[in-house]
């Protein structure tokens, strides 16, 4: 069954994964959708649950937050996006095409098309960029990311490391420092963090994806997995490369 809560008490984005993280940690729950525009939370229950028992929860992680059953037209009326509405991702869209477009210009400015080198750049740029995006609210991004990340879920502080990881990668692609070393760690990690988004999309649970941190509401889906795959795909061919 699926019902609408309004939820109060949410300042940001990250109180926005908070709550969205605390409410799927609650037994019976299947997915759960908080949307800050119009303070509510969507989820979905294999059962009914009391709402003393989804306050006490919220309570436990911030005294700050209350839950209660909507009654309000304009948050009934919510509808989530369906799996095709390519439009939730133009975020990414817009940085994928930002970077792609910088790198070839690049490559055309060099008088022609050097494959290691576009790659290169162009996971400099992903990694750079996505670490940014982590770093503008930290607390948000690993609240978002433990909630499932395989190493994260068991240790939290997993979440803040990777962003550092992140960026180091960027650096390291930038300056072409050790290139083996540094496509090696970019294709264990990236190979780590995708089990987790395969998890999420393959039990079709509808949670933020913490991609960008927590500065974009962007849902967990195939979108995901092709961006995680294009960095292992692309750190794999350069292994190959050096070996």
């Amino acid at each position: 069954m699926k019902k609408i809560y309004k939820i109060d008490g949410m300042s940001c984005m990250s109180c926005v994964a908070k709550v969205e993280s605390s409410l799927l940690a609650v037994p019976d729950i299947i997915s759960a959708k908080v949307d800050k525009a119009s303070n509510s939370a969507t989820v979905d229950l294999s059962k009914d649950i009391p709402i003393h028992t989804l306050q006490s929860h919220l309570t436990s992680l911030d005294p700050k937050y209350s839950i209660s059953q909507s009654t309000s037209d304009s948050v009934n009326t919510i509808r989530d996006a369906g799996p095709n509405d390519l439009s939730q991702y133009k975020p990414i869209f817009i940085i994928f095409g930002y970077i792609t477009t910088v790198t070839l210009l690049i490559q055309y400015l060099n008088g022609g098309f050097d494959m290691m080198q576009w790659m290169r750049h162009f996971m400099a740029g992903f990694f750079l960029i996505f670490s940014f995006f982590k770093m503008l609210d930290l607390s948000g991004f690993s609240d978002s990311y433990s909630g499932y990340d395989i190493i994260a879920r068991k240790w939290k502080g997993w979440a803040y490391i990777y962003t550092f990881i992140e960026l180091g990668l960027g650096l390291a692609y930038l300056t072409n420092c050790c290139p083996l070393t540094t496509n090696v760690t970019a294709f264990i990690v990236m190979t780590v963090s995708i089990i987790g988004v395969l998890q999420s999309v393959l039990n079709k649970k509808k949670i933020q994806c913490a991609c960008l941190g927590s500065v974009f509401d962007l849902p967990m889906s195939t979108v995901t997995i092709i961006e995680d795959g294009l960095m292992i795909i692309m750190s794999g061919y350069m292994i190959m490369y050096y070996i």
